[in-house]
């Protein structure tokens, strides 16, 4: 008995000090970021490019998840620990501000974006974007259309609002290639799986391999507007410093040197 207690007391002390090791590991972890960002994927290069600016500046880290606005608001729903929000759509954020997970007092509305039909870089296809234009022509017998999912995802609803306001949404509707997001359709194009896909200018901008054959006229669709609100959880600091961060007159050429425009102050 005795020795069978002595052994139990020995297993407890073992599991102890694992247990106190683990934590010790999680630990430099849990610190190696001071806020989480969930950001739609076409922000990707701007806010890479910001965040290692504000760490220069401060010190502080920030870990950025990049994915479709809709896929990101309902993981913040499911309690995903994000402390800052910046979404490609009014309406996911108006969502979320719906359901009470935003802090409203600290939404902005901080960039503007345009969509745009592109090409790979090698193509010479030579259209141009007007009421009736022959979308479907332009992409051959075989060819598909690369876009973001039409009815979730921000670039996806625009692009397809477009087309529908100039009258060429049906020649395509069932020759669209739907990714998940808009950088998904961005690659679509730019490995030349298609000849043509409709993304944000700044997703032109990014790649290289892909150049704009046109713009979309802004009347064609809805304003394309980036809001940015801390989540109703979040207790970081550095979150609310690197929304203001964004602001400033050091943050504004990173964001428009991708091609976004900075809205309000």
């Amino acid at each position: 008995m005795i020795r069978h207690a002595r052994k139990q007391a020995l297993e407890h002390a073992l599991l102890a000090l694992l247990v106190a090791a683990a934590l010790a590991l999680a630990a430099p972890a849990a610190r190696a970021q001071d806020a989480v960002v969930f950001a739609a994927a076409s922000l990707k290069n701007a806010l890479d490019d910001a965040a290692a600016l504000f760490r220069e500046r401060t010190g502080r880290r920030i870990a950025i998840s990049y994915a479709g606005s809709p896929a990101l608001a309902r993981q913040i729903e499911q309690g995903a620990p994000a402390d800052l929000f910046v979404s490609a759509s009014i309406e996911w954020m108006d969502h979320l501000s719906a359901a009470g997970l935003i802090r409203d007092e600290s939404r902005i509305d901080l960039l503007g974006n345009r969509i745009a039909l592109v090409a790979p870089a090698a193509s010479d296809v030579a259209i141009a974007v007007a009421p009736g234009f022959d979308l479907a022509g332009a992409l051959g017998p075989d060819g598909r259309l690369a876009m973001a999912e039409t009815t979730a995802v921000p670039a996806g609803i625009y692009g397809r609002a477009a087309l529908e306001h100039l009258g060429v949404w049906e020649s395509v509707a069932d020759r669209v290639a739907q990714s998940e997001n808009v950088r998904a359709a961005l690659a679509l194009v730019s490995r030349g799986e298609v000849p043509l896909g409709i993304v944000y200018t700044t997703d032109a901008t990014a790649d290289e391999k892909v150049r704009v054959v046109a713009l979309f006229p802004e009347e064609t669709h809805p304003p394309i507007v980036y809001p940015a609100a801390l989540t109703r959880e979040s207790e970081s600091a550095a979150a609310a410093d690197f929304l203001a961060f964004l602001r400033t007159p050091e943050a504004r050429p990173l964001l428009e040197r991708q091609g976004f425009a900075v809205l309000g102050e």
